[in-house]
C-alpha cells in the first residue's frame, strides 16, 4: 500500500480537536537532541491495514451531502402576428433557482446549453406553451394564437382575437381542448387574458425584458397562421418604439378580427392605413416591428428572444394586397410585422386578472 503525501496546514480528527500543526516542533524533547517527529504518525496516513473507522467528515463531505438545488424552468410561449391569432404570457413553474448554467439549462429558460441561441432549441422549448384560439361569434369565427402564462390555464392573447366572441375554444399542441372564458380585456392596449376550464399541470412561458431589445437581435415567432398549429419563424428585430394604430374591439370596417382564411388586422402606420381601415374607434400603442414572417392567424401569439423568453405579443401585419376597403384573399407576410412589447403586458397584467381593463 502506497503511503499517502503528507498534508500540509492543519488538520484534525473526528475523535481529537486539538489541531496538528505539521512540521512544527511542540516543545523540546527531555535530554535535549534528537527531537521528537515533527508531527505525530497517524494509522490512517501509513502503511499497512486500513484501521476500522468511519471516515472523517470534512468539509468536502459535508457539502456533498447537501440537497442539491433543482433549478425548475418553465417553458416560454411564443406566438405570430396576423390574423386572428393570440399570444400567451410565461410563469415561473415549482420554486426553481436562477442559477446560470445549472441543471444545464439556460438561465429561465428550458432551452438545453447545447441548442441555446439556435432558432431550433427555441422552438422546442416554447412551443409546448402555445395554443391555437378559435372565437366565434354572430359575424363568424376567427383563428389566433395564444400563449400559456400559468399552469392552471391563464392565457394571454390580444384583444381583438376574442373581441365580441360567444364562445372560445383553445386547443393545446397536444391536440386536447378547452373551453376558456374572458378574465379581462384592455381594448387601448389591444390586450387580453382568458382562462381555460378545469385546466392543471400546464407548461407555461417565461416573460422576458422588452426594454432589453435592440435593433438587430434575432427573434422567434410561433404561432397558427391559416390554422397551421406549430408554426415556427425567426428574423430580426426591426425597428424599436414604432407607433401602431388599431381598431378597439374589432371595430375595424376593413376586416373585423380576421382569422382562417380572412383578412389581416387592419392598423395604421406613418399616417397611412393597412389591411383595411381601422375605422373611428381606434388606440395608439409603442410597438416593436420585426421581419419574422407574420401572417393571419398569428395574431396575439408571441415574440420570442434566443434564450426562449417572451418579448412582445404580436399585433398586426402588412399584406399588401389587402390593402384597401376590399379586402380579399392576403399574399402573405412582406416582412413588416408589429408586436406589443411584453413590459406593457407585464404592467398590465394584474389588471387583466382584475377585469380592470381600459
Amino acid at each position: 500500500m502506497t503511503e499517502n503525501p503528507r498534508p500540509s496546514g492543519a488538520y484534525t480528527t473526528d475523535q481529537d480537536p486539538t489541531p496538528y500543526a505539521y512540521g512544527t516542533v511542540h516543545g523540546p524533547a527531555a535530554g535535549g537532541y534528537p527531537p521528537p517527529p515533527p508531527y505525530a504518525p497517524d494509522q490512517r496516513y501509513t502503511a499497512g491495514p486500513p484501521v476500522s473507522e468511519p471516515p472523517a467528515s470534512g468539509r468536502r463531505e459535508r457539502r456533498a451531502k447537501r440537497p442539491v438545488a433543482l433549478l425548475a424552468a418553465v417553458a416560454l410561449a411564443a406566438g405570430m402576428i396576423g390574423g386572428g391569432g393570440t399570444a400567451a404570457l410565461v410563469g415561473w413553474q415549482g420554486d426553481g433557482t436562477n442559477a446560470p448554467g445549472a441543471g444545464g439549462v439556460v438561465n429561465g429558460t428550458t432551452v438545453s446549453q447545447t441548442s441555446a441561441g439556435t432558432v431550433a432549441g427555441v422552438a422546442e422549448a416554447v412551443s409546448p406553451t402555445i395554443v391555437e384560439i378559435g372565437a366565434s361569434s354572430s359575424a363568424g369565427r376567427s383563428t389566433g394564437s395564444g400563449v400559456v402564462i400559468t399552469e392552471d390555464g391563464e392565457i394571454v392573447t390580444n384583444n381583438h382575437v376574442i373581441s365580441g366572441a360567444q364562445q372560445i375554444g383553445v386547443t393545446l399542441p397536444t391536440g386536447k381542448t378547452y373551453t376558456a372564458d374572458v378574465l379581462g380585456t384592455d381594448p387601448g392596449k389591444d390586450l387580453a387574458l382568458i382562462k381555460l376550464r378545469g385546466a392543471s399541470g400546464l407548461k407555461t412561458a417565461t416573460l422576458g425584458d422588452s426594454s432589453q431589445v435592440k435593433v438587430g437581435d434575432q427573434v422567434v415567432a410561433i404561432g397558427s397562421p391559416e390554422g397551421l398549429t406549430g408554426t415556427v419563424t425567426s428574423g430580426i428585430i426591426s425597428a424599436l418604439d414604432r407607433d401602431v394604430t388599431v381598431a378597439r374591439d374589432g371595430s375595424g370596417s376593413g376586416s373585423g378580427r380576421g382569422g382562417q382564411g380572412g383578412s389581416p388586422w387592419p392598423f395604421e402606420f406613418g399616417g397611412q392605413q393597412f389591411n383595411g381601415e381601422t375605422g373611428e374607434e381606434t388606440t395608439t400603442y409603442k410597438a416593436l416591428q420585426t421581419d419574422a414572417s407574420l401572417n393571419p392567424g398569428n395574431s396575439g401569439g408571441a415574440l420570442i428572444n434566443m434564450d426562449g423568453e417572451i418579448i412582445g405579443i404580436n399585433s398586426a401585419m402588412y399584406a399588401p394586397s389587402s390593402s384597401g376597403a376590399g379586402g380579399g384573399s392576403t399574399a402573405g407576410s412582406v416582412g413588416l410585422g408589429f408586436a406589443i412589447p411584453v413590459d406593457t403586458l407585464k404592467a398590465d397584467l394584474d389588471a387583466l386578472r382584475a377585469g380592470d381593463g381600459s
